[in-house]
């Protein structure tokens, strides 16, 4: 499973300053990085965007610890969205994790044995692992018990969040999480 060569990452523009430091795009043949980044700090922010989508399929279940499966999705998907937009299907993707990725959440404080919630900023990391687990989350249902594959499922989640389409699955839950952190300011 290659990255195709015309799926070119030099003219990728990231309008997010928050999440450019941790969206890695260096042009790698297969996105496979064999768990090279997990015992650094912050190092899955050097792994590639397109294998930490794939890596979101390994879920347990159908395609529990099938990294070649979730990559086939991935790429499959990104073709589709290739194939309807007419587009480089990383900008696309990148503006889709852009347009999805939360920017406030909520913490639970306790004071005295009283709990109440608080809204804080989300770091950047986990915007983006929000954004991405979202997405993938939003084909898995969407394909579940239906006549829709997986990867067409992606590809639609991808154009509506890239659209910031409120029908996305992504974009509702981002707004879910943001009107939770304003109503607890």
């Amino acid at each position: 499973m290659r990255i195709p060569e015309e799926w070119s990452t030099e003219n990728i523009v990231i309008n997010d300053p928050g999440l450019k430091a941790y969206i890695c795009l260096k042009p790698t043949l297969i996105p496979h990085s064999g768990g090279r980044h997990e015992h650094r700090r912050f190092g899955k922010a050097d792994v590639h965007i397109v294998e930490r989508l794939a890596n979101m399929f390994m879920r347990p279940g159908k395609n529990g610890g099938k990294k070649y499966r979730g990559l086939q999705i991935v790429l499959n998907a990104l073709r589709i969205v290739q194939l309807r937009t007419r587009e480089n299907p990383l900008q696309v993707l990148i503006r889709a994790i852009e347009n999805s990725a939360p920017r406030e959440d909520v913490t639970r404080v306790t004071y005295g044995g009283i709990t109440y919630f608080k809204a804080v900023d989300i770091a950047p990391q986990r915007r983006l692992d929000l954004a991405l687990r979202w997405l993938a989350e939003a084909a898995r249902i969407s394909s579940f018990r239906s006549p829709l594959t997986t990867e067409e499922a992606l590809a639609n989640e991808l154009i509506l969040a890239a659209s910031n389409d409120v029908r996305s699955y992504a974009i509702k839950k981002k707004n879910e999480q943001e009107r939770v952190a304003l109503a607890s300011r």
